[in-house]
């Protein structure tokens, strides 16, 4: 869970509680209603952060994967590249995708 929606749920909770006591003492200005709409929508970011944690945790080894494909792709593509400048004039650099120039 992020720090910042860890953060968020605790400071929402303890006003709902908060609320829930003194519901009476507030004068109006929020209802039992509005209380329980709120407590709900911390209840689906629970829920929802929790998704999101667990796809995180996919996604981060499969990120490393990519990673590492493309580290090697990269090598690969900068080594051919210097072979092909090695052997054939600029004009024909193009001829095989490398469009540098000196």
């Amino acid at each position: 869970m992020s720090k910042t929606v860890e953060i968020q749920i605790e400071k929402s909770l303890n006003l709902i509680d908060g609320l829930r006591k003194h519901l009476k003492g507030i004068g109006g200005g929020v209802t039992n209603e509005e209380i329980c709409a709120m407590d709900q929508a911390v209840k689906e970011l629970v829920s929802v952060n929790k998704e999101v944690d667990r796809l995180r945790e996919e996604l981060t080894p499969k990120v490393k994967q990519m990673n590492d494909v493309m580290a090697r792709v990269k090598e690969a593509y900068a080594e051919k590249k210097k072979t092909l400048k090695g052997y054939y004039p600029q004009e024909r650099w193009m001829d095989y995708g490398v469009p540098d120039k000196r």
